[in-house]
């Protein structure tokens, strides 16, 4: 065999895939009238996506969220650092960057007095998709999100719900590999909100990375493989969802009580048991005590426990921890008001 059959024969080692996302000591700072008045939005973020993940992005208002995605997106000029989207640079080569993208802001940015159809067949014309397939594609993705029966309808008809798929159809016109959504559910019920993860699963499971901005942390529970949780600029907690679930050492729950409960309450090492009302308790335990022993101390009490639920959902916990006194009421979607971050 010579040397050449050998290097053929010879097993290839694979390739790495680059990540859908790298962003490296990503800085931002915007300029005030003095020293003083100066914003530094982001403060060296370092994060990889990779190829197919479902992703997270979380903090509370005026964490740095919003400037990433908009550096990112190139709507906002970076201070430092670099931004690559499957390996390609954001600053060397912005539009092939942004061919690979697709975003869905927060806000409805599209024209209310368009129809669907035309909002997204003109939105392909401008990435340059000839017409024709851009009529095919269009009802592809308005029959995906279950719009097509409103295709020709005026688009200021259109529920909340149906703006926000719209705003999801209009992105994937240009087939992104990578898209970004700002709050994609906000201000919807929610009904609606269920019928867009199915919608988002699908479009991941077809092949698409997704990064998700979002307050309910329910649905960052439910739909995101990995996350990123930034606060003040930084990036303060990274990784697989369940990790990072795991390093939670307490647990909440209810306890909804058969009866009145007594006046006092027993006494159990390592946990707190408040009564939030005369028929359900609070508890909170390590996570590495057997349940069993707190409903073993309840029943000797002469409590008896009906049934049961969660306090909170385990992504809240580690949120609140992770950004200090910016707690968050994922029931409500909201975040404890902060100062909302500048525009680019």
């Amino acid at each position: 065999m010579n040397e050449q059959s050998a290097a053929d024969a010879a097993p290839q080692a694979p390739v790495p895939r680059v990540p859908a996302l790298s962003v490296r000591d990503l800085r931002k700072t915007y300029a005030g009238n003095s020293a003083q008045t100066r914003v530094e939005a982001l403060k060296g973020v370092s994060l990889d996506v990779e190829q197919g993940d479902f992703f997270a992005l979380l903090g509370p208002n005026g964490a740095g969220k919003s400037t990433l995605i908009g550096i990112v997106s190139s709507l906002v000029n970076l201070s430092g650092g670099s931004v690559e989207v499957f390996g390609t640079d954001l600053s060397r080569d912005r539009e092939a960057s942004m061919r690979l993208i697709g975003l869905v802001p927060q806000e409805l940015n599209f024209n209310m007095f368009e129809k669907p159809l035309d909002i997204l067949v003109n939105y392909a014309g401008f990435y340059g998709i000839p017409r024709a397939e851009a009529l095919v594609r269009a009802e592809q993705e308005l029959r995906r999100a279950q719009l097509w029966d409103k295709a020709r309808m005026m688009s200021r008809t259109l529920s909340g719900g149906m703006k926000r798929r719209l705003m999801i159809a209009r992105a994937m016109m240009t087939r992104p590999r990578l898209l970004i959504l700002d709050e994609p559910t906000a201000g919807v019920d929610i009904e609606i909100r269920r019928g867009m993860w199915q919608t988002l699963r699908e479009i991941n499971a077809a092949g698409t990375t997704i990064i998700l901005t979002t307050h309910y942390l329910e649905e960052a529970e439910s739909l995101c493989r990995n996350l990123a949780i930034i606060d003040r600029g930084s990036i303060v907690a990274a990784g697989p969802m369940k990790a990072l679930l795991a390093r939670l050492d307490v647990e909440g729950f209810l306890f909804d009580i058969d009866g009145t409960l007594p006046a006092r309450l027993p006494a159990i090492e390592g946990t707190s048991i408040v009564a939030t009302d005369d028929h359900t308790l609070d508890v909170e335990m390590p996570r590495s005590m057997d349940l069993n022993r707190v409903f073993a101390a309840l029943g000797e009490a002469g409590i008896r426990v009906r049934s049961m639920r969660t306090k909170s959902n385990r992504l809240e916990e580690l949120f609140v921890r992770m950004t200090g006194e910016n707690a968050v009421d994922s029931a409500a979607g909201s975040t404890a008001q902060v100062a909302p971050e500048p525009t680019a």
